[in-house]
C-alpha cells in the first residue's frame, strides 16, 4: 500500500501546474513552492513542507478552521480567520523578501 502512495506522489510531483508568472517573467512569484510544499505536507513531511513554502501549513489550518467555523459558529471565529489571513499575507511577503535577498527566485 505504501508503494502505491509513493507512486501517486511521484506522479503528482511530475504533473505540477506551470506558474504563469514564472513562465512570463522568468522568476518565481510570491506563491511559487506552494504545490511542492502541499505534496510534502500530504506525505507527512512537515519540515520539508515548511522549507519549500512556509505559509502552506497556515493555509491548511485556515481552510480547516473556516470550515469548522461555518459549521459550529465559534464566538471569535471571524477574528481568528481574519488574524490568520493577515498572518499568512505577512509570511508570504517575508518569505518573498527572503528569497529576493538570498537570490533564490530563479530555479
Amino acid at each position: 500500500m505504501a508503494h502505491q502512495h509513493k507512486g501517486f506522489f511521484d506522479w503528482l510531483s511530475h504533473h505540477l501546474f506551470t506558474c504563469p508568472f514564472k513562465a512570463q517573467f522568468g522568476f518565481d512569484c510570491p506563491d511559487c513552492g506552494l504545490q511542492r510544499s502541499g505534496i510534502a505536507l500530504l506525505q507527512g513531511n512537515f519540515i520539508e513542507s515548511f522549507k519549500l513554502y512556509p505559509p502552506t501549513i497556515f493555509m491548511v489550518f485556515l481552510c480547516l478552521f473556516t470550515a469548522l467555523h461555518l459549521k459550529l459558529d465559534f464566538k471569535f471565529g471571524a477574528l481568528i480567520i481574519k488574524s490568520t489571513f493577515i498572518a499568512i499575507a505577512v509570511i508570504i511577503v517575508i518569505n518573498y523578501i527572503y528569497k529576493i535577498y538570498n537570490h533564490q527566485l530563479i530555479s
